[in-house]
């Protein structure tokens, strides 16, 4: 009895202390310079909306990381990368040639922004993501990049035919091997060189059987992160997020040590923190809710949804210190504004940043940098007095011309029928703010 009771007693003395699974869990090493998506409420990639001003908003009212727009790699490669002295913003750009001929293009092509980022606002907070459907490109792609930003992440759950035509987004969950291929070279080549992490986006696939295939696959490629949307490739946004397979997938994740975030539905932060710890995944991504308010970012606790004013004013703070491409800022605040209020329609028949800034009622101030943009912009920044002035002042001249030709001819035949307007060489040059969210994506 005494040697049965010693064994017993070594055994309990010797056994490992009870540890809970989530600290026994492997966590992949989290590069030098990449950043750690556990206990994180982060912006999601969005195409128009996730452009930098926009990214900067998030920030400002709490996001913990922001993910920039897909970008496709051939986009990207063959970019030059350059300081923007006036904003000290990081800009990669290219000379467009607006479907000009060779001998055309001669001194008439204008630099296009492809990507930009402002090394001091997103220091530490920027995630890359890259469309890609190919090995080779998506390291030459992320290689430029890799030195400013935090980490690279693969699009693989655009559904979009723009992406899936070529391969890419929702397409690659058709071909894992392609896609474990693709993040097995960026983390080799881009991931260690850099010492920033690589993670993917997908989204579920058909059966809970499928989509654990798929995640373990992908953990096994040395990612640091996976965001899982939780719809399927057919589902559109409208239609509610399918949660029922989020807990295994987080716990996948968890056996490789692998960071995993959910997107779809998530509201504000204060929901997407419960809904974590509901389903025991790392953390949230925000999509169309912050695409409406990024206060959505602030817990209740700092005050939650700030009133829209707030928001607009401040976005519009950003987007002209960065000196934003105006089409995308009209289009953000179309997502910012109530389409009901009496402002709403002005501002999108506005012109120009200064005038905007006017609409709103923006300070003198405020005001004065809207002009200093517009002309850096090359944007035509007649207020909407001047503009009234002028077109009043043409259809005057214009009538007066037409009695000048009517009595110069008495005899002539005048033709009552309508003509085809010509385009005034002027009006071809019309601000950005004339055509309502121009798409910022480069394909």
């Amino acid at each position: 009895m005494q040697s049965l009771l010693r064994i017993s007693k070594s055994v309990m003395t010797s056994s490992p202390k009870c540890v809970s699974p989530i600290s026994a869990a492997p966590h992949v090493p989290i590069p030098k310079n990449g950043v750690d998506y556990r206990n994180k409420i982060v912006l999601a990639p969005m195409v128009r909306s996730g452009e930098l001003p926009s990214r900067l908003l998030a920030l400002h009212y709490g996001a913990d990381l922001a993910w920039g727009p897909e970008t496709i790699d051939k986009a990207m490669i063959g970019t030059t990368r350059r300081v923007n002295p006036r904003t000290s913003c990081i800009e990669w750009t290219r000379l467009s040639s607006n479907g000009q001929k060779a001998h055309e293009r001669v001194g008439l092509q204008k630099e296009s922004v492809i990507y930009r980022v402002d090394p001091q606002r997103e220091k530490g907070k920027l995630i890359y993501q890259i469309g890609t459907s190919d090995p080779e490109l998506a390291v030459q792609a992320a290689k430029l990049v890799a030195g400013d930003v935090s980490g690279i992440d693969v699009n693989a759950g655009c559904p979009k035919p723009f992406s899936t035509s070529g391969g890419m987004g929702a397409a690659l969950l058709r071909t894992p091997d392609k896609l474990a291929g693709i993040l097995e070279a960026l983390v080799e080549q881009v991931g260690k060189v850099w010492e920033i992490g690589i993670s993917v986006k997908i989204r579920l696939l058909e059966t809970p059987e499928m989509t654990e295939a798929l995640v373990r696959r992908l953990c096994k490629t040395g990612i640091t992160g996976l965001t899982i949307h939780c719809r399927t490739t057919p589902m559109r946004p409208r239609e509610r997020a399918v949660r029922e397979q989020l807990r295994m997938i987080g716990e996948v994740c968890k056996e490789h040590g692998v960071a995993c975030l959910m997107n779809g539905d998530v509201k504000d932060r204060d929901q997407g923190v419960a809904l974590a710890k509901e389903y025991g995944v790392d953390g949230g991504m925000i999509a169309t809710a912050a695409e409406a308010n990024s206060s959505v970012f602030r817990t209740k606790a700092q005050g939650g949804l700030a009133p829209w004013r707030e928001v607009v004013t401040e976005y519009l703070n950003l987007a002209m210190s960065v000196e934003n491409k105006a089409g995308n800022t009209k289009f953000l605040l179309s997502q910012l504004m109530p389409s009901k209020d009496p402002l709403y329609q002005p501002v999108q028949m506005s012109k120009s940043y200064q005038q905007c800034c006017e609409v709103l009622g923006m300070s003198a101030e405020m005001i004065a940098r809207a002009k200093e943009v517009d002309e850096i912009l090359g944007i035509d920044a007649q207020g909407p007095k001047q503009q009234q002035q002028q077109q009043s002042s043409k259809k005057n001249k214009n009538k007066r011309a037409l009695e000048a030709g009517t009595n110069a001819m008495p005899n002539a035949t005048i033709n009552n029928k309508k003509q085809k307007p010509q385009v005034q060489p002027e009006l071809a040059s019309r601000s950005e703010f004339d055509s309502l969210g121009q798409l910022a994506l480069v394909v």
